[in-house]
């Protein structure tokens, strides 16, 4: 046994796809073992181990570079928006969870809202979300929610966001992902609180996205202020002033 104890454990590895990678695991008794691994990169490989004693384990080893990442489109798509509550969808709702007769922590604010070209020219589709009260701020007559939420924009896709939203300035949320031209989307977004909680600027910088955004969502935008409408064509999402399969 004592010959037996002392052997060489040797890692094999399975597959050819990393001829310049090694490791060698030592024997230092029948429970612990050590292993060197050389400087070269590895994503994933399976390694067995032999004792002479009969016992075959193996295991994975997940290199902490990842290749993936680092292939992620870089590149920054910025995209303009507005959100619009038109008092005609029975948004926002308010839940005062906190029970109290104050805006307090807890209490959450479903909502739904239009969302327009940034040209206010095509309606695109909706937002859906939900924030939740974190502080309320008599002193800057406002409050402090956490945020998350959609932009669902028809054939286009969605969007999706989380973070802070300030009622009182303006605040920046993380994008978190996206379907369709969106799907791999990843960056932040700039909010810009225009008359609180009607009308909201937004300005997305995306990255990770396969391919440029589409010429038609590229608009100039209509500079951003408390009086801003939506054309009469695009609120009655009338041809040619509506995106394709639009979310209602």
């Amino acid at each position: 046994m004592a010959a037996t104890s002392a052997t060489l454990k040797s890692i094999t590895s399975v597959g050819k796809a990393f001829p310049t990678a090694a490791a060698t695991v030592t024997a230092t008794g029948r429970d612990r073992v050590s292993f060197k691994n050389s400087a070269a990169p590895l994503l994933f490989r399976k390694l067995s181990t032999a004792a002479a004693f009969g016992r075959c384990e193996s295991f994975t080893v997940k290199n902490q570079i990842n290749p993936s990442e680092s292939s992620r489109p870089a590149k920054v798509h910025e995209l303009c928006v507005y959100e619009i509550n038109e008092r005609d969808r029975g948004s926002p709702a308010y839940l005062r969870l906190g029970q109290k007769p104050v805006n307090s922590l807890g209490d959450l604010v479903p909502f739904t809202n239009k969302v327009y070209s940034a040209d206010l020219q095509t309606r695109l589709g909706i937002t859906t979300g939900i924030c939740i009260l974190i502080k309320n701020m008599p002193e800057k007559k406002g409050d402090r929610y956490e945020a998350i939420y959609s932009f669902h924009l028809g054939d286009y896709g969605q969007i999706s966001v989380q973070g802070a939203y300030l009622t009182t300035e303006d605040t920046y949320l993380s994008v978190t992902g996206g379907t369709g031209i969106f799907a791999g989307a990843y960056g932040q977004v700039k909010l810009q609180q225009l008359v609180f909680p009607f009308k909201l600027f937004y300005t997305f910088y995306l990255q990770g996205l396969a391919a440029d955004l589409p010429a038609e969502l590229l608009v100039t935008p209509m500079p951003p202020s408390p009086a801003v409408e939506a054309s009469p064509a695009a609120k009655a999402c009338e041809d040619g002033a509506a995106g394709p399969n639009f979310t209602d």
